[in-house]
C-alpha cells in the first residue's frame, strides 16, 4: 500500500443536508448575536451567559471548519502511516493509546496554572479585552501550535522541540532553541510546582485527595493492561467513583482530628514529596501512573469546568424563579487601566502585557513541549491530532473563560482588594476600602469582611495571584445554584483544592518532557541518550531535571524574595517566547515539505506572537517606569540604599532591598538573553525558508521513512456510524486498535476497505472524524 504523497488531495468535505445546514446556522446565529451582545453593551451589565454562548459557538466552528482545514488539507494526515506508538511500542514510552486516554492525558498535562489565574489577572483591564483574545487567538494560534506540533513531532518518532530545531533549522538556531527551550521549560516547571506547593500547604482536604489519586490511578493502569484490556469505558467509571469518594474522604479528613494532623503538610514537606513524586512518575512506565492519573484527573477538571458553565447558564432562571440575584459582570468591559498602563494588579498597557498575562489561556510555548514530549510517543493514528492536539487547547480555552467570568462576577472592589498587593493596600478592611475607593471602585470594609466571612477566612485582603480571586468567583457562581450562600464556604474551598489538583499534572508530565528534551539534547553528544527508554539515561535525566526545578521551588520556599521568587516575573513573557520558537520550527517544517502556500497558518501566529513578546521583552529590560522595567526597578532601590532607607515597597529591610536588586538584575539580564535566542532562532529560520523558497521543491527533512499500519482506531473521541460499523467488522477477527493497556493488537493481513472521510458526515458537534481516517 502506497503512502498518501505529498500532491494528493484531501479527502472531499462531508455532504451539506438541509439538517446539517440548519445545525450550522444555528450555531453561527447564537454566536454572532453572543459577540454582539459582548461588544455593543457599554455601561450596563450583561449576563455571564453571553461569554458562554460565544465561547462555545465559536470553538464548535473553528473545529468544524479550520481545525479540519489545517488537519487535511495543510498537513494531509495519513492513517495508513504507523505512529511511532505502533512502531516501537515498548511498553515503557512509547504505547498506542486510546484516544480517549490520550485525550485526557494531554489535556491534563498542558492545563496548569495559566488558564486559571492568567485570565483573572487580566480582569483589571475588563471583561472585553481577555474574552476577545481568549477566544480568537486560541483559534487561530494556541490550538494551530499545538496541533502542527503534535504532528511534526509524531512524523519524527516523539522528537523534543529543541532537537526538531536543531535538525530543522540548523545548529546556530537549532543550539539557540535547545538553551531556551530546556533553560525556560525549567522556571515553568519551579514556577508550577510552587503554585501547588501554595494551595496544599496547611490543606489535610487538598493533600488526601490528591494523593489518593496515584493509588487510584495505579489500579487504573493495571486493570487497563492486565486485567481488562480495551475496557476504557468501564475502567473509567471505576476511576470517577474512586476519586468523587476521594474527594469527600478528604472533608472527612479535615474535620477528622487525628486525620487532619496527619494530612497536614508544611511547605517543605511538600517540596521534597512533589520532587520524589516527581522522579517517580518521569522513570515509571506511562500506562502505569503518568496516563491514567492525568486522564483521571481530567475527570474532574472537566467535570467542574462544565458545572460552572452549566451553573452561569442555569442562574439567570434561577434568579427568575427564586428572586436572588443573577450572574452579571461587573466589571467594566474595558478599563481605564488597559490604556494607562498603572494597574493595581500588574503595571503595564493592554499591548503587549494583557497578551502577556492570559498567556496558556490563548497560546503557551509549554503545550508545545507536551506536543513534542509524552503525547506523540502515544498516539495511535494520525487523524487523532485534531481532537487530542487542537480539541484539548479549545477546552483549556474554555476554562480561561470561565476564569474569566469568575473574576468580572465580583464586586468590583472586592476584586482589586483581593488583588492588590499588601503594602499599597493596607492591612485592615478600612484602609483597603479606602484605597479601592481611590481607583474609582466603592466598597465598603463591612463588605469586605462579610465576603471573608462567607468563606470562613479571617481576611480575603492582598490575595494575589489569582487563585484565590478564581475560587471566590466560583464560589458565588455554584452557590448561586447549589446551596446558596451557607454553601460558600465549601464551595470556596472545594475550588482551591480543585486548582491544586489541576496544576499538579502539569508538574508530573513537564518533568517527563523535560527528560526526553533532555536526552535529546545529550544525545547530540553521547549517542545512547537517543534512546529516551534507556534506563541509566532516563534515570540520570530525570534526577536532573527534578534537581534543576526542584532546587529553585525549595529555595523559594524558604526564601520569599529568592528561588524561583526571583525568576516569576519571567514566567509570561518566557512562556510566551517558547511559543514563538515552537511556531518558528511549524513554518520552516510547512515550507521544507513542500506546503509553503500554507505557510501563512503558522506564520501569521508566528509574526503576531514575536511582536507581543519582543515588545513586552524590550519595555521589561528598557522602561524607565520601575513599575515595569527590571533595571528601572533595580535602580530606584540602589539609590534608595544609597539614600540610607531602610524599607521600599514590599522589602521591609535593607537586606531584602539588596535581594530586590539582585533578582532585577537577573531577570533583565535573563530578559535581554531570552529576546536575543529568539531573534536568533527566527533569523537562522528566515534563512532555511528563503533556501527552500529558492530550490522551488522540497528540501530534505528527518520526517521517519514511511511504515504501513496495522492497527485501526476512530479519529474522534466518539465514534460515528460507519466507525461503530467497521469495528464491529473487526472485532470477531480479533483486530482492533492497541489499548492503553495493553499490547498492541495486530490488524489482519488485509483491513476491510474504509470509505472515504467525506462519505460519512461528522456529528453536528463536528467531534469526531469519520472511517475514512484510514483511507486506502
Amino acid at each position: 500500500m502506497a503512502a498518501r504523497t505529498a500532491d494528493q488531495e484531501s479527502p472531499p468535505a462531508p455532504a451539506w443536508t438541509p439538517r446539517r445546514i440548519l445545525v450550522w446556522a444555528a450555531v453561527a446565529l447564537v454566536g454572532a448575536v453572543s459577540w454582539g451582545v459582548i461588544a455593543l453593551s457599554r455601561d450596563e451589565e450583561i449576563s455571564a451567559t453571553w461569554l458562554v454562548f460565544a465561547a462555545i459557538a465559536s470553538y464548535a466552528i473553528a473545529y468544524r471548519f479550520y481545525a479540519r482545514f489545517i488537519t487535511y488539507r495543510v498537513l494531509r494526515v495519513d492513517d495508513t502511516r504507523a505512529t511511532p506508538a505502533e512502531r516501537i511500542n515498548n511498553g515503557a514510552d512509547y504505547h498506542p493509546t486510546d484516544r480517549r486516554v490520550l485525550f485526557g492525558h494531554h489535556f491534563a498535562a498542558i492545563a496548569g496554572a495559566g488558564p486559571l489565574v492568567g485570565p483573572v489577572l487580566a480582569a483589571q483591564m475588563g471583561y472585553l479585552p481577555g474574552t476577545i483574545w481568549i477566544i480568537v487567538g486560541v483559534i487561530f494560534a494556541g490550538a494551530v501550535q499545538d496541533m502542527v506540533v503534535l504532528f511534526f513531532s509524531m512524523r519524527r518518532k516523539g522528537k523534543s522541540l529543541g532537537q526538531m530545531a536543531r535538525e530543522e533549522i540548523g545548529p546556530v538556531g537549532g543550539i539557540a532553541a535547545l538553551i531556551a527551550v530546556l533553560a525556560i521549560m525549567i522556571i515553568l516547571l519551579a514556577v508550577l510546582a510552587m503554585v501547588v506547593v501554595n494551595a496544599l500547604a496547611e490543606s489535610p482536604w487538598g493533600a488526601f485527595s490528591l494523593i489518593m489519586t496515584i493509588p487510584i490511578a495505579l489500579l487504573m493502569g493495571f486493570y487497563l493492561r492486565y486485567l481488562r484490556p480495551g475496557k476504557v469505558i468501564e475502567t473509567s467509571a471505576i476511576g470517577v467513583v474512586l476519586l468523587l469518594l476521594a474527594i469527600i474522604g478528604g472533608g472527612w479528613v479535615n474535620a477528622h482530628p487525628v486525620l487532619h494532623e496527619m494530612f497536614l503538610f508544611s511547605h517543605n514537606e511538600l517540596t521534597f514529596g512533589l520532587i520524589v513524586y516527581g522522579f517517580v512518575a518521569s522513570v515509571l512506565p506511562v500506562w502505569m501512573l503518568l496516563a491514567p492519573r492525568d486522564y483521571l484527573s481530567t475527570f474532574m477538571k472537566v467535570g467542574v469546568v462544565v458545572m460552572l458553565a452549566l451553573s452561569i447558564i442555569a442562574a439567570p432562571i434561577a434568579a427568575a424563579l427564586l428572586d436572588i440575584p443573577s450572574l452579571s459582570l461587573q466589571l467594566p468591559a474595558v478599563t481605564e487601566f488597559a490604556f494607562n498602563g498603572q494597574g493595581p494588579t500588574f503595571a503595564g498597557a493592554l499591548f503587549p502585557f494583557l497578551f502577556i498575562t492570559i498567556a496558556c489561556g490563548a497560546l503557551s510555548g509549554f503545550h508545545a513541549l507536551i506536543a513534542s514530549g509524552t503525547t506523540p510517543k502515544l498516539i495511535e493514528k494520525e487523524s487523532q491530532i485534531r481532537v487530542i492536539g487542537y480539541g484539548s487547547m479549545l477546552t483549556e480555552s474554555f476554562v480561561a473563560v470561565m476564569a474569566l467570568i469568575a473574576a468580572c462576577i465580583l464586586d468590583p472592589g472586592l476584586y482589586f482588594a483581593m488583588n492588590m498587593p499588601a503594602g499599597a493596600l493596607g492591612d485592615t478592611v478600612q484602609a483597603a476600602s479606602a484605597t479601592v475607593t481611590q481607583l474609582g471602585f466603592t466598597v465598603s470594609p463591612e463588605t469586605l469582611q462579610q465576603a471573608a466571612d462567607n468563606v470562613e477566612e479571617n481576611s480575603i485582603l492582598s490575595r494575589t495571584g489569582g487563585a484565590p480571586t478564581f475560587a471566590m468567583g466560583a464560589a458565588y457562581i455554584f452557590s448561586a445554584v447549589f446551596g446558596g450562600q451557607a454553601m460558600m464556604a465549601f464551595w470556596y474551598h472545594f475550588a482551591i483544592m480543585f486548582e491544586a489538583l489541576f496544576i499538579l499534572t502539569t508538574v508530573d508530565a513537564g518533568t517527563r518532557v523535560g527528560r526526553f528534551m533532555l536526552q535529546d539534547t545529550l544525545g547530540n553528544v553521547y549517542k545512547p541518550m537517543r534512546n529516551v527508554s534507556w534506563k541509566p539515561g532516563l534515570w540520570l535525566t530525570s534526577a536532573l531535571v527534578v534537581a534543576g526545578w526542584g532546587y529553585f521551588l525549595w529555595a523559594g520556599v524558604n526564601d520569599p524574595l529568592g528561588g524561583i521568587n526571583q525568576l516569576f516575573p519571567l514566567f509570561g513573557i518566557a512562556n510566551q517566547l517558547l511559543a514563538a520558537v515552537a511556531l518558528t520550527v511549524c513554518t520552516t517544517l510547512l515550507i521544507k515539505s513542500g506546503r509553503a502556500k500554507y505557510a501563512w497558518v503558522t506564520l501569521v501566529p508566528l509574526a503576531w506572537d514575536a511582536v507581543v513578546t519582543l515588545t513586552a521583552s524590550y519595555q521589561k529590560v528598557f522602561s524607565t517606569d520601575p513599575a515595569i522595567g527590571f533595571f528601572a526597578q533595580r535602580a530606584q532601590y540602589s539609590e534608595a540604599l544609597a539614600n540610607g532607607e531602610t524599607s521600599l515597597g514590599a522589602a521591609g529591610s535593607p537586606e531584602e532591598m539588596r535581594q530586590v536588586v539582585v533578582n532585577t538584575t537577573v531577570d533583565g539580564i535573563l530578559s535581554a538573553f531570552f529576546a536575543l535566542l529568539i531573534i536568533i532562532i527566527v533569523a537562522d529560520a528566515c534563512r532555511v525558508w528563503i533556501k527552500a523558497l529558492r530550490a522551488q521543491g522540497v528540501l530534505p527533512t528527518t520526517e521517519e521513512p514511511y511504515q504501513e499500519s496495522r492497527i485501526w482506531a476512530p479519529s474522534g473521541l466518539i465514534p460515528t456510524p460507519e466507525e461503530r460499523r467497521i469495528a464491529r467488522e473487526r472485532t470477531p477477527a480479533g483486530v482492533g486498535a492497541g489499548g492503553p493497556g495493553g499490547p498492541e493488537q495486530p490488524a489482519a493481513q488485509e483491513p476491510p476497505s474504509v470509505p472515504d472521510i467525506g462519505a460519512e458526515p461528522n456529528g453536528p458537534d463536528g467531534s469526531g472524524g469519520t472511517g475514512g481516517s484510514g483511507n486506502t
